[in-house]
């Protein structure tokens, strides 16, 4: 979690919920919001994930409601069955759960679960070679993607496990013929996966489109920009100045998401 805004979200936390807690509900509300402002929501559909620290329970968004009207305290806790650990109105998509519960339970460094159904990440997943090392963004990406086959919508347990095993220990996936889905040890690092990974689906696109021959850089010079980036900004610290402008720019847009 970052500390940005810390102060601002603890005016507003109720009595009964944990500052931790609090804190993780805001940002990851946060995320909700700056994905309906940039477009990547799929109007009632699709789930960021956050795990709740020292339990096995996670926070998903409402069934129903717009990403722009998530909030911090709307957001519905769940264990890793599905059900709802505290009451409330909302119910929980069960393909969100099937999905996030699989990542959540193998992957205990992983915090954050983000899954988008964006026009360019759907593209890149419909395509047999998937992504590509065209441009500065995809490079990032190079012998760092995991790929799932698409075997339905998601509402089967036992795709679970081959979910899981497919992602292994890389915090980016393909879901082909489906979409894209990251995760992060925080949710800074989880919405600064994806924000690249969309980057690197847009250009891929649009160069493909473009109807040009293609530069396709050498394997060894796009992993090496692939560690270089590993090391200044999932091993750095930018993602934490990424995300903290991020969570600047989601209070100036809107700041009832920490509510």
């Amino acid at each position: 979690m970052s500390g940005a805004f810390a102060d601002r979200f603890a005016q507003r936390r109720p009595e009964t919920v944990a500052a931790e807690e609090w804190q993780l509900r805001c940002e990851l509300a946060a995320a909700y919001r700056l994905f309906a402002h940039l477009g990547w929501h799929e109007l009632i559909y699709n789930h960021l994930t956050a795990g709740v620290p020292g339990t096995e329970h996670f926070l998903i968004n409402p069934f129903g409601l717009m990403y722009r009207e998530v909030s911090a305290s709307n957001l519905v806790k769940v264990d890793l069955e599905g059900r709802k650990v505290e009451p409330g109105p909302w119910a929980v998509n069960p393909a969100g759960f099937v999905v996030h519960s699989a990542v959540h339970a193998a992957r205990p460094d992983v915090q954050c679960v983000m899954h988008s159904h964006t026009t360019a990440g759907q593209v890149v997943a419909c395509q047999q070679g998937g992504l590509l090392p065209l441009s500065f963004n995809a490079m990032f990406y190079a012998g760092r993607v995991a790929y799932h086959d698409f075997e339905g919508i998601t509402l089967e347990r036992e795709e679970c496990q081959r979910l899981a095993a497919d992602l292994g220990d890389r915090n980016v996936m393909i879901l082909r013929n489906h979409g894209l889905l990251v995760c992060g040890p925080t949710i800074g690092d989880a919405f600064a996966e994806h924000y690249m990974l969309q980057r690197a689906c847009e250009v891929q696109v649009a160069a493909q489109a473009a109807g040009m021959p293609l530069v396709m850089p050498a394997d060894d010079i796009a992993r090496r920009a692939s560690a270089q980036y590993d090391r200044t900004a999932r091993k750095g610290d930018q993602n934490t100045l990424l995300w903290d402008a991020m969570l600047r720019w989601a209070w100036e847009i809107d700041p009832s998401f920490s509510h």
